[in-house]
């Protein structure tokens, strides 16, 4: 009997987060001929991703699908999350390392007795066993770990592992988890669950997810104001990128702390990274040093960000955003 690998999918927006489809690309490097696949996908309405899920590789798709589980609540999610893990026994759990999956994988992880890895940027096989391979020091190092056993628990940070692509066929089984959901009025005073998620207010310029982008102009202290980030949203909007910031940014008052991106904020591995007017502070680094391209842009010739760019420009973001944006418009037309 082969070994069960378990991905806990994640729907946001109205379609299949992308984070999904890397642990599922995951999860089809790390089996072996004879294991098996089993996507999970917890929500309200979710049939239609469970069917894109089926296509993708994996061997079973089981679906949660209650209005109790419409947003998010470790109160509703863990309890169908432990009958799924009591009704599978898996031998790996692969979470996304998103809000959600860092807050699940540490409770599966106690359910069933298991380590833990977190934020894992690659995997690979040494033998028998999975290799897997997560930063350090705000990215100055890495650390590769393997488990003695199982089970094993994994999130793994988004935008490093190849997505899982469609394969032909009709997929595979959809198949309906069962449990019974807490409810908040099985008692006289509503006190089965200690709190219900009523709505969730998404930001309305939040446009594209900002730790699941390719590509991501990021704005710091240089910006001067709220307003500054306009000719940035212009940029982002040409490149179909999402804008993040500094932490300086942010304290400033300059936008909203859901951009921020660095040790305390989001860590964000694009393909593509434009820093301007970041000086490139060392908790700022450790949320983008591991972007694949990085372009600065900063009035200082001496500011940090430099030492971590591939391509600087010294000069006024003012000046070169809205030229580069032009520029660009140019070339894409």
């Amino acid at each position: 009997m082969g070994r069960t690998y378990l991905v806990i999918g994640e729907i946001r927006g109205g379609k299949l987060r992308q984070t999904t489809k890397e642990i599922i690309g995951a999860a089809r490097l790390a089996k072996e001929d004879g294991d098996r696949i089993v996507a999970v996908l917890l929500g309200y309405e979710v049939n239609a991703f469970a069917a894109e899920a089926a296509r993708l590789g994996v061997d079973q798709v089981v679906v949660a699908d209650r209005p109790a589980l419409a947003h998010y609540n470790p109160e509703t999610y863990i309890p169908v999350l432990t009958s799924i893990l009591q009704e599978t026994a898996p031998y790996a759990v692969f979470f996304g390392h998103t809000a959600a999956g860092r807050d699940l994988a540490p409770q599966a992880a106690a359910l069933l007795g298991a380590g833990q890895v977190s934020d894992v940027i690659s995997l690979e096989k040494d033998g028998g066993d999975l290799l897997f391979t997560r930063p350090l020091y705000a990215g100055k190092a890495f650390e590769k770990k393997r488990f003695l056993h199982g089970p094993l628990i994994v999130t793994f940070r988004p935008n490093n592992i190849p997505g899982a692509e469609p394969i032909d066929g009709d997929g595979a089984e959809i198949v309906e988890a069962t449990w019974t959901a807490p409810d908040p009025a099985s008692s006289s005073d509503g006190s089965a669950l200690r709190s219900i998620v009523k709505s969730v207010v998404r930001n309305a310029s939040d446009r594209i997810d900002l730790t699941e982008a390719r590509i991501v102009v990021s704005g710091g202290r240089g910006v001067k104001s709220a307003e500054g980030f306009a000719p940035l949203r212009e940029l982002a909007a040409l490149l179909n990128a999402a804008v993040g910031a500094s932490r300086g940014a942010c304290d400033a008052g300059y936008c909203d702390y859901a951009l921020q991106i660095g040790q305390t904020g989001k860590v964000v591995t694009p393909e593509l990274y434009i820093a301007c007017g970041i000086s490139g502070a060392i908790q700022h680094l450790a949320g983008m040093s591991q972007s694949r391209i990085i372009i600065a842009i900063n009035k200082d010739p001496e500011a940090p960000i430099f030492q971590v760019a591939d391509f600087g420009i010294v000069g006024d973001l003012f000046e070169i955003v809205p030229l580069l944006t032009e520029e660009l418009r140019e070339a894409l037309a």
